[in-house]
């Protein structure tokens, strides 16, 4: 069993972490465009519209109940879909265009981090110890280290600020849905968080002005439905089943091995590099995580060793 678990978090981190390599794929690169590089929004509408057909299917495959009654489901709904989906998708889409996939993946591994803070932010009974607050700045100095901000070139910088503005609107997303008891089942939420950003996301590509020519090409038809089929449907559902079997601690950690996978595909499949301050970022923020969740990993692994 701990075998398998450990087979399914490591795909799981290569699933997530290759689909930073997948976006940049569909969109490429100032200089070096994709199909997807004047559309980045509709790139990820079409992503979840994919997705949140699949998950809705398994959805009702699982027996359980699917369809969202009363206000507090759909209010759980519309965060997730606003904040979840179409802003931390289409602020990351947009972003990829300017960074490579690995600062990409280790600027979203903040997450956690982030989470953390929103959430002593909404429950002022547990704040920010010392200890605590000195890991969140490790973790914004991470990003600082790894973005470079520099005046001279504030169009590089500005695409590296938008992923983090992607990372802040994911754990953002999270409190809040996490802050609402609505009884629907988690793969219920997915689906219909997908299905309604996805048409939020439509309709800010029209309000955009993207369009496309024609039928894109074969390397980002792949990459869209790799998106859409593996890492979204096939990625989530090994998400729940670990999440039972693991808990959220353990499931957090996911966001640090991801962007390994995401350095390693881009460099593969992309050619692209992997500098000194990429990887010092990553290992500022792995710090700041560290130092935050200190507490619940060391009584995660008490727990661990104890029922040995």
């Amino acid at each position: 069993m701990r075998y398998r678990n450990l087979l399914l978090f490591v795909t799981l981190a290569a699933v997530w972490g290759s689909a930073f390599m997948a976006i940049k794929a569909g969109v490429g690169e100032v200089g070096a465009p994709a199909y997807f590089f004047d559309a980045p929004v509709l790139f990820a509408a079409l992503r979840f519209d994919i997705a949140g057909v699949l998950m809705l299917g398994y959805a009702l495959w699982t027996r359980g109940p699917w369809r969202p009654r009363g206000r507090l489901q759909w209010i759980a709904i519309g965060i997730g879909a606003v904040f979840i989906i179409t802003g931390y998708h289409a602020l990351l889409f947009v972003g990829e265009r300017g960074t490579t996939s690995a600062a990409a993946a280790v600027i979203v591994s903040l997450s956690p981090v982030l989470t953390t803070a929103f959430a002593r932010a909404f429950l002022p009974s547990e704040r920010l110890t010392v200890v605590g607050l000195l890991g969140m700045v490790l973790g914004l100095l991470g990003v600082a280290v790894l973005s470079r901000p520099d005046p001279a070139n504030l169009v590089g910088s500005r695409f590296e600020a938008l992923v983090f503005g992607a990372a802040l609107c994911f754990a953002f997303g999270s409190v809040l849905t996490r802050r609402i008891d609505t009884g629907l089942p988690i793969e219920a939420f997915e689906a219909w968080s997908m299905i309604a950003g996805a048409i939020i996301m439509h309709g800010l590509s029209l309000g955009l002005g993207e369009s496309v020519a024609g039928l894109p090409p074969l390397r980002e038809t792949v990459a869209l439905l790799y998106l859409a089929v593996v890492s979204s449907a096939l990625g989530f559902l090994i998400y729940f089943d670990l999440l039972e079997r693991l808990g959220a601690i353990e499931i957090n950690l996911v966001s640090y091995v991801a962007p390994i996978f995401a350095a390693v595909a881009g460099f593969v499949f992309l050619g692209e590099g992997i500098d000194a301050p990429t990887v010092g970022g990553f290992l500022i923020i792995l710090a700041g995580f560290a130092l935050i969740k200190r507490r619940a990993i060391q009584d995660e692994l008490s727990r661990r060793f104890d029922s040995r």
